[in-house]
């Protein structure tokens, strides 16, 4: 049987991959994944706490709609991350000093 310990022990080692992925990548893709899956840490955790310790949905329509909100912010930054590839032909973020064209 899972235990709650174990929903976030895996939560922290997303967590930790993600803050790694933002550090180390610079390429403007692969920090939106990994900003995704910081936010996919955060929504364990509601669902495990909502789980084992508040006996509601609560934690679970929280995490509805933080999916709904990560989903708009990945549009818009992923609409950004285009038009800066077109203007710059690059998505390396330490590249880029304006977004101007």
């Amino acid at each position: 049987m899972n235990t709650l310990a174990d929903f976030v022990l895996v939560s922290a080692m997303l967590l930790a991959i993600g803050i790694y992925g933002l550090i180390v990548k610079r390429s403007a893709l692969r920090m939106v994944f990994a900003v995704e899956i910081m936010i996919n840490a955060a929504n364990l955790n509601f669902v495990a706490f909502n789980q084992f310790l508040w006996n509601n949905a609560i934690g679970q329509t929280f995490v509805l709609f933080s999916i709904a909100l990560a989903a708009g912010e990945a549009a818009v930054i992923l609409a950004i991350v285009v038009v800066t590839y077109r203007l710059h032909k690059d998505t390396d973020v330490s590249e880029l000093k304006t977004l101007k064209g």
